[in-house]
């Protein structure tokens, strides 16, 4: 039986762990978390907000999905969209899904992220 999600594993380009970094950190606001030892050679970085975990992995033919995405719960989702366009971010509104407010944007390396509010 399931029980809860744990985390969602996204790809990355090899090299690309600053830049997701000032991204999932720094933009984000989400807290990096050490990978044990032995996954750390491979590459990446792991993060956290709360219960919520994010893990991008190394991928050497990485191609970002341009349908695939986490959905990220938010608080004060006006405020979160105008952070992460005050950082160069572009957030892309869609009210298609009812009882939400919600936003699109894409990380660094073009991975598709979903914030939403419940109404």
């Amino acid at each position: 039986m399931i029980v809860a999600l744990d985390y969602v594993q996204l790809a990355a380009p090899p090299g690309s762990e600053e830049r997701l970094r000032a991204y999932y950190a720094g933009v984000l606001g989400m807290t990096e978390i050490p990978k044990p030892p032995l996954l750390a050679r491979r590459g990446g970085c792991w993060f956290r907000a709360g219960a919520v975990q994010l893990h991008l992995g190394a991928e050497e033919d990485f191609r970002a999905a341009k349908k695939a995405h986490p959905g990220l719960r938010v608080t004060g989702i006006d405020a979160y969209a105008a952070r992460l366009a005050a950082h160069g971010a572009l957030v892309t509104w869609d009210s298609a899904l009812p009882g939400h407010k919600r936003f699109y944007s894409h990380d660094p390396v073009g991975n598709r992220l979903e914030f939403l509010e419940p109404l």
